[in-house]
């Protein structure tokens, strides 16, 4: 496939939009220095994903996958983060591709995995400077219509907006039964950032999501539930990822348990 041709794919589509809100993030993350993090984070994924690939095919391929994993990954660790961190991260990602998959797909979603091992290995914090959260309140409208180009250019809008009327429904009930200030901060930056760019670049991966629009809206809300469950009972920075990895568990048992009919 020419890069032409290449960069008229859903997955080349969401290379140029991830990479434009890299560009307009480092404006208000720093471009020194956020510039080093991200080519900590895709450079190694690359290399090591590319030597795989040639490896399992005979022949040399573009990793386009390991190149989204590193950029993902990157947009989410705080840029305070050491580059070995985003490095290590990242590295982390693409293998678990290949070391947990179901016949040809991977079942969790390598930058979410590999984001909470990094948690656990190097106690990391996540800002979601990627999601725009340091610019003017225009940036959230480009990241809402960049986000729901991509998710309908892969057709998993259903999956994008079941997550957030679930996760935000929950947290509504929980603002008016509980104590409404333990909740308040996801409805505004950088948290309501986080969950927009969560739903419209994670949880729409087709590889590890449903195709149909049914099992998308009932995938979508598990992770809301998963999440906001994640949220309350433990409050780790990862939550939003734990609801997904969730999520992804449940889809590979049902795509298992759909051949298994088959």
């Amino acid at each position: 496939m020419t890069f032409s041709r290449f960069f008229r794919t859903p997955k080349g589509l969401a290379l140029i939009v991830l990479a434009l809100l890299t560009i307009l993030a480092s404006a208000g993350a720093g471009v020194s220095l956020v510039a080093p993090r991200v080519a900590a984070a895709i450079v190694p994924a690359m290399l090591i994903d590319a030597v795989i690939l040639r490896g399992i095919k005979s022949k040399w391929f573009f990793p386009s996958g390991a190149l989204l994993t590193g950029l993902i990954v990157a947009m989410i660790l705080s840029p305070r983060e050491p580059w070995y961190v985003e490095a290590v991260t990242s590295v982390i990602g693409v293998l678990s591709k290949y070391a947990v998959r179901a016949r040809t797909a991977n079942v969790f979603n390598p930058a979410a995995l590999a984001l909470v091992a990094a948690f656990y290995v190097f106690h990391t914090a996540q800002s979601w400077w990627g999601a725009l959260p340091e610019i003017s309140p225009i940036a959230l409208a480009v990241l809402i219509a960049s986000g729901a180009f991509i998710a309908y250019k892969v057709n998993k809008i259903p999956a994008a907006l079941a997550f957030l009327g679930a996760y935000y429904a929950l947290a509504t009930i929980s603002a008016f039964t509980g104590d409404p200030r333990r909740v308040a901060a996801l409805y505004r930056a950088p948290d309501l950032h986080a969950a927009l760019y969560f739903a419209f670049f994670m949880v729409t991966d087709p590889p590890t999501s449903p195709p149909k629009h049914r099992d998308q809206l009932l995938f979508g809300a598990i992770v809301a539930l998963a999440s906001f469950a994640a949220f309350e009972l433990i409050g780790a920075v990862y939550f939003l990822l734990a609801g997904l990895l969730v999520a992804n568990a449940w889809e590979g048992w049902r795509r298992m348990k759909e051949r298994a009919r088959r």
